[in-house]
C-alpha cells in the first residue's frame, strides 16, 4: 500500500514536471531588457538599411530614449547623394548624427507652439484671447471670433495654404494678405491643418513680445533649452554643422500652383503671373516656399533647422514636465493644457491622434508631429520614450506620379517596435 501511494505521488510529481516543461515551450519567453533593445535595434537597422538600399531615400537620422538612457542614436545612408542634376554622386556625403535638418512643420511644435506655451505661461497671452485682440486685421465680422486656441488646433476656418508669394514679398504683407483672404468654413467647426493659421501665430508672437520671431525663439526658447543648433536661416546665423539637402528647387509646390487635380489652384492666381522658382538644390534654404519666397526664410508654420539631439532636449524639457536642469521652464499646469486632447483628438499644436501612423496605437497622452522635408517626432509619456526620426527624403527627387516618397509606413513600423520594446 505504501509502495503504490509513493509510485503514485513520484508519478504525480514528475506530471507536474512534465506539464509545466510543456507550458515553458509553448509559452513565449519574457525576454530581458538587453534582448528587447536588441531585438528593436536590429528591426530598425533592416528597416531602414532596406530603405536606404533600394534607394527609397538618400539617409535617415534616429534618436530613441528612454528616461535617462539612449535606445539607439544612429545615422543610416547619405545625406548627399544626387546632384543638381539628380545624378549620382561620385563620392556621396555620409549621414551623421551631427547633420542639421529643414524641420519643415515640425516648426509649428518645436519653435512656435513651444513659444506660445512660454507667454501663456508668462500671462502674456490666454489661448482663449481672440487673434483680434492682438491683430486689428482680424477684428471683421467674419473674423471676430477666432481664438489662438482655434489657430493651434487648425480650427480657425483659415484655409490650408495659399502661394502668398505671388502676391507678397515680406511677412508683413503676407500677414495682411492671410488676414485678408475668406475663410473656408464656420469657425471651430472641423480640424483642417492649416500653415497660413500658424504663420498667423507666429505674428501674434512677434506683436506681444515685440521682437522678431527668429530673435524670440532663440533667446527665450533654444538657448536656454541648450538647444545651439538650431535655428531659422542657418547659413546667415553661424551654423557650424553639415546640413542635409532637400529638393532641387520647389517642384512639388509648382505642381500645387499648376495642377487643379491637387485641388489649391486659386481662380485669382495666374500661375504665370510668378516666375521666382528657385532651380538647384536647396541646403540650408528652407523647403517651404511660403516661408523662403514670402516671409524671409523666417515663419511660424515653416523654417527651422535643428538636430537631433537639440530636438532631445525639447522633447525632455516636455517630458519633465517642464523642468530644464531642475528649475521649472514651463509649468507643468501649462504643459498639461497643451497636452490635452481635444475634441478633434489632439493637442494645442501636438497631434495626439493614435489613428494615424507615427502614433498608430499608441497609449493614451501619446503626442507627436510630422515635418514635410521627412521629420517627425513621437512620444509616448507611459513609457516616458521619444522617438526623433529626421529623413531628408526630398533629396530623391519626386517620383513618376509627382510626389514624394511616402514615409508613413516607416514611421509606423518604427513605433510598431517600439511600441513593442515597451511591452
Amino acid at each position: 500500500m505504501r509502495i503504490s501511494y509513493f509510485l503514485l505521488l513520484l508519478t504525480g510529481i514528475a506530471g507536474i514536471q512534465n506539464s509545466k516543461a510543456q507550458q515553458q515551450k509553448t509559452q513565449p519567453a519574457v525576454l530581458s531588457d538587453a534582448a528587447k533593445q536588441r531585438v528593436l535595434v536590429q528591426t530598425i537597422d533592416s528597416v531602414f538599411q532596406s530603405q536606404v538600399s533600394n534607394r527609397l531615400i538618400p539617409g535617415a537620422v534616429i534618436l530613441i530614449k528612454q528616461g535617462d538612457r539612449f535606445i539607439l542614436q544612429k545615422a543610416y545612408g547619405y545625406a548627399s547623394l544626387w546632384d543638381n542634376k539628380q545624378q549620382l554622386l561620385e563620392r556621396p556625403e555620409k549621414m551623421t548624427l551631427q547633420h542639421v535638418f529643414d524641420l519643415a512643420s515640425l516648426t509649428k511644435v518645436v519653435g512656435t507652439t513651444t513659444s506660445l506655451m512660454y507667454l501663456a505661461d508668462k500671462q502674456q497671452i490666454s489661448v482663449n484671447d481672440r487673434v483680434s485682440k492682438y491683430i486689428r486685421a482680424f477684428d471683421t465680422p467674419e473674423k471676430r471670433n477666432i481664438t489662438i486656441r482655434h489657430l493651434l488646433t487648425h480650427s480657425s476656418g483659415i484655409p490650408d495654404w495659399y502661394p502668398t508669394y505671388y502676391r507678397s514679398n515680406n511677412k508683413q504683407a503676407t500677414f495682411q494678405l492671410i488676414s485678408e483672404l475668406p475663410l473656408f468654413d464656420s469657425i471651430g467647426k472641423q480640424r483642417r491643418y492649416s500653415d497660413l493659421g500658424f504663420t498667423i501665430l507666429g505674428q501674434i508672437i512677434e506683436v506681444v513680445s515685440g521682437m522678431p520671431l527668429d530673435r524670440f525663439v532663440k533667446e527665450k526658447i533654444f538657448l536656454p533649452l541648450g538647444m545651439k543648433h538650431t535655428m531659422y536661416n542657418p547659413l546667415k546665423n553661424g551654423n557650424s554643422l553639415p546640413i542635409a539637402p532637400t529638393s532641387i528647387g520647389n517642384p512639388y509646390e509648382h505642381r500645387m500652383v499648376y495642377d487643379p487635380a491637387l485641388g489649391f489652384r486659386r481662380k485669382e492666381i495666374d500661375p504665370d503671373s510668378w516666375n521666382g522658382w528657385r532651380q538647384y538644390q536647396l541646403v540650408g534654404e528652407v523647403n517651404d516656399g511660403n516661408a523662403w519666397y514670402a516671409n524671409g526664410g523666417v515663419s511660424g508654420a515653416a523654417g527651422i533647422f535643428s538636430t537631433a539631439d537639440d530636438i532631445q532636449r525639447l522633447v525632455e524639457m516636455l517630458q519633465q514636465k517642464g523642468r530644464v536642469n531642475g528649475k521649472q521652464f514651463i509649468s507643468e499646469a501649462t504643459i498639461r493644457e497643451f497636452l490635452t486632447k481635444d475634441r478633434f483628438n489632439n493637442g494645442l499644436g501636438w497631434m495626439m491622434d493614435t489613428a494615424v501612423s507615427l502614433l498608430k496605437n499608441g497609449p493614451a497622452g501619446s503626442y507627436g508631429h510630422t515635418g514635410f522635408t521627412g521629420t517627425s517626432i513621437a512620444v509616448i509619456p507611459e513609457h516616458q520614450i521619444s522617438v526623433i526620426l529626421l529623413v531628408n527624403r526630398q533629396h530623391t527627387g519626386l517620383s513618376a506620379k509627382g510626389e514624394y516618397y511616402n514615409l508613413s509606413p516607416v514611421r509606423a513600423a518604427v513605433f510598431k517596435a517600439v511600441l513593442e520594446y515597451c511591452r
